[in-house]
Order: structure tokens, then C-alpha cells, then sequence
């Protein structure tokens, strides 16, 4: 399997070899969707509360008289039934979300998105990448020269000067390679990997 190899100028200058175990596998849909949602679900804190008919601050008197009014009968205004009402199921905080995934599953899911990623030319590499100041605008200019206005940057060691400059661009994101997760490879329309950050991802996952 071969890579383009992108010049500082962003034109490509040659190609680069590239493991078939990672990125010439098939895509397989399914283990993505399933390598997806459990990530996604994992990052969810389960904080959420609600209050039932117990919490919520009412008063218990009963709202009006059993009989002879002509309106259904109420005890208690805290009833599920009305509005502002406790909740008959609440959700507590304690709900646990995480979904199970083992490492060889997640593994070949991160595989067939980085293969899916080469083939439809949206995984490019490059020498290296660095500014000489921590500044957006260059940064920004630099992305722009190369065509790339959403993109991850995959990197074997993040610079400060760089990583300081994609702070305030919302479709920039610089990592490392074992911080890449499937969400930000999937959301992301270009992934922009250095050479020597493409020789770790290999050894991660061949």
C-alpha cells in the first residue's frame, strides 16, 4: 500500500510505502458503526438526574375535594400526571452508559477506518509539519496553502508553537497517535499524518 507525500508547500512529492495490515484492510461497516457508538457511549458521564413525586417541591395538601367538584379526583399536586409533577421512572446518575469493546475488535475497527481513509484519498502524509511561531494565522496560512480547511493532524510529538496555533481553529485538531479515536477520524475530512508519526501508528497497529 502506498501514500501520497505531501512537500511543506503541500504538493505531492513522492509516495510513501504503508502497512497492507493497516491500511489495506476491507472496510467492514458494522465494526466501524460498532467501534463509533462505543466510544462515543464511553465518553458519556451519566450525570443526568430527574426527580420523582418524593423530590420535586410541592405541597401535599390535596388540591380540592374528592367529590362534588365534577374534576377528576387529585391528591397531591406532585403527581406524575400533572405538569412540574415528579417523574414515575427517573433517571438517576448512577447510569452506566460504557459499552464493551476488546482491544483486537478495536483495533482492526481503527484498521478499516484508516484503510476506508486511503482509499477515498482523504489520508495524506507529509514530512513533517512545524511553524516558527505560535501563531494561527500561520498556521491557518500554512493549511490553506495545502487546500486543507478541515482536517487532524496526526503527529509523533506535538509542538508547542503548533499546538498553541490550532487552539482557536474549530476544524483543527492536532494529536498524537494513540490519542487518534475513531469519532475524530470519521468527523474530520482530511487526516494529515507526518512520517514518522505514520512509523508509530504502524507499530501500534500491525
Amino acid at each position: 500500500m502506498e501514500l501520497k507525500l505531501l512537500n511543506a508547500q503541500g504538493q505531492v512529492a513522492s509516495n510513501v510505502a504503508a502497512a497492507d495490515t493497516v491500511f489495506g484492510r476491507d472496510y467492514n461497516e458494522a465494526l466501524i458503526h460498532q467501534v463509533v457508538v462505543a466510544y462515543a457511549a464511553n465518553a458519556r458521564s451519566g450525570n443526568r438526574k430527574q426527580k420523582d413525586r418524593e423530590e420535586v417541591h410541592h405541597t401535599t395538601k390535596k388540591p380540592w375535594r374528592q367529590k362534588g367538584t365534577g374534576r377528576a379526583r387529585a391528591g397531591m399536586s406532585s403527581s406524575p400526571l400533572w405538569r412540574g409533577g415528579g417523574r414515575i421512572f427517573p433517571n438517576s446518575p448512577d447510569e452506566n452508559f460504557s459499552h464493551k469493546v476488546n482491544k483486537k475488535m478495536y483495533r482492526a475497527g481503527i484498521c478499516s477506518i484508516l484503510s476506508q481513509l486511503a482509499r477515498e484519498e482523504r489520508l495524506v502524509v507529509i514530512e513533517d509539519l512545524a511553524i516558527e511561531a505560535p501563531k494561527t494565522k500561520l498556521l491557518s496560512q500554512k493549511l490553506t496553502g495545502m487546500g486543507l480547511d478541515s482536517v487532524l493532524i496526526v503527529t509523533d510529538t506535538i509542538q508547542e508553537n503548533l499546538e498553541l496555533a490550532s487552539r482557536n481553529l474549530p476544524n483543527v485538531l492536532v494529536v498524537e497517535p494513540r490519542h487518534a479515536d475513531p469519532m475524530s477520524l470519521v468527523f474530520y475530512k482530511k487526516v494529515l499524518v507526518t512520517k514518522a508519526a505514520l512509523a508509530q501508528i504502524e507499530e501500534m497497529l500491525a
